[in-house]
């Protein structure tokens, strides 16, 4: 998918150079072009937009319409120094800038908002073809390989192509690189070691919104695939409802992303199988079961409890001898309000949703450039920021891509 102009392959190359065709790069550029500067994006894979594409499959959540100072709390340490760029290219912003591609949105549950269309491709389409007019090329197959180090083109970016071996020493240079989830889709953070050996500050990769392995015994293989619904997670000072997914690998879903860094971070985790509810009504509706009848009985007809959250109950309820789960109501209920689920730690990095970690604040001045390599900026998923998923994500790509785009802009203009 392009509609970026085709370059011509003895054409100059622009001043403005930016690497890698995701939203943050692809931001950057309509900064710059909007600027009037000429702008060239090289990409590694063979089109634009991979992973957006690949978010868009199940309804793009293009950013979150909560108030200012929720969204920022979000990104937690990171929330100071991505604020003014959020400031300038937050929700609202992004809805406009959305609906000016054509594309108009809505606003569904919990403040997240979506194109009408519910598709990323539309957008994408749209984007691409306003980057063409403004004469932006893109050059796909490019590979980064890092700096030239010696001879005429020292200190020029090198790249693998399907051309052969090539350079660019532009005025300006954004990366735009991604993280390291999702290699398949172009973010492999192979990066990371030629900025360390430029001196750039990296803090290490680690999963962000992913799933968490769990050793199920054999009765949970039925649940495989089921949705568990309607239940409160709990990890250290978070507390979160949601929804998430039973898998033959674990646990997964939007619950458990909301929960994944106090997981990550060693904090154990418990469920709240009933959340409008407290222990006594709880304790009283199973009271009123008729005696003899058996636990799955109390838990399906009292409880009304659906197969996957009885199958978590029946799992994780049991004591440490393997012991069946008290029969006492009140110790039942409390049980069933803090159900504790062991885990085996998160799912490998490559799955994660997205990654915290990458180029460290300390590296960067206020424009998003590299203390260590003037005139490099970096944008994206690549910084050192991490946030749940919910429109958060994206919202802080577009928003740091468009500050590096603008920053990279008013150095050329110096």
């Amino acid at each position: 998918m392009t509609d970026l102009a085709t370059p011509s392959p003895d054409s100059d190359p622009a001043p403005a150079l930016i690497v890698g065709a995701g939203p943050a790069g692809l931001m950057a550029a309509e900064t710059l072009c909007a600027r009037g500067h000429r702008v060239e994006i090289v990409e590694a894979k063979p089109s634009a937009g991979r992973k957006l594409l690949m978010a868009g499959r199940s309804g793009l959540n293009l950013t979150n319409a909560a108030p200012a100072d929720r969204l920022r709390e979000t990104y937690a340490e990171a929330a100071p120094w991505l604020a003014p760029m959020l400031d300038a290219f937050g929700p609202a912003e992004i809805r406009a800038w959305a609906e000016g591609l054509g594309q108009e949105t809505f606003e569904g549950s919990s403040g997240r908002v979506f194109p009408r269309a519910m598709k990323a491709s539309p957008l994408l389409r749209a984007w691409l073809a306003r980057l063409g007019a403004a004469g932006t090329v893109l050059r796909t197959g490019w590979r980064w390989e890092g700096w030239a180090e010696d001879g005429a083109e020292a200190g020029a970016l090198r790249f693998a192509t399907p051309e052969g071996p090539a350079t660019r020493a532009p005025s300006v240079t954004v990366l735009a690189l991604g993280g390291a989830s999702w290699a398949r889709l172009g973010s492999d953070g192979a990066w990371a070691p030629w900025l360390a050996a430029r001196g750039v500050a990296l803090a290490p990769f680690q999963p962000a919104n992913m799933g968490f392995r769990v050793a199920w015994s054999d009765r949970m293989a039925p649940l495989f695939g089921a949705p568990v619904k309607n239940v409160r997670l709990i990890a250290g000072g978070v507390r979160a409802r949601g929804e998430f997914a039973i898998s033959a690998r674990g646990i997964e879903g939007g619950g458990i992303y909301a929960v994944a860094r106090a997981l990550r971070e060693g904090a154990p985790l418990a469920l709240d199988l009933f959340p409008d509810l407290e222990p006594p009504e709880i304790a009283r509706r199973l009271a009123n079961a008729r005696r003899g009848e058996s636990l799955v009985n109390r838990l399906r007809k009292t409880l009304k409890m659906d197969p996957a959250r009885r199958g978590l109950a029946l799992e994780f309820g049991r004591g440490p001898g393997g012991e069946p789960p008290p029969a006492d109501p009140l110790a039942l209920a409390r049980l069933l309000k803090a159900l504790p689920v062991p885990h085996d730690g998160p799912r490998p990095l490559d799955e994660a949703i997205s990654v915290a970690g990458g180029v460290r604040r300390a590296a960067l001045d206020e424009g998003l450039m590299l203390r260590a390599v003037p005139g490099v900026f970096c944008a994206g998923e690549m910084l050192d920021w991490e946030a749940p998923t919910g429109g958060q994500l994206l919202t802080a790509c577009l928003a740091t891509g468009r500050h590096a785009g603008a920053a990279a802009a008013a150095r050329l203009e110096a």
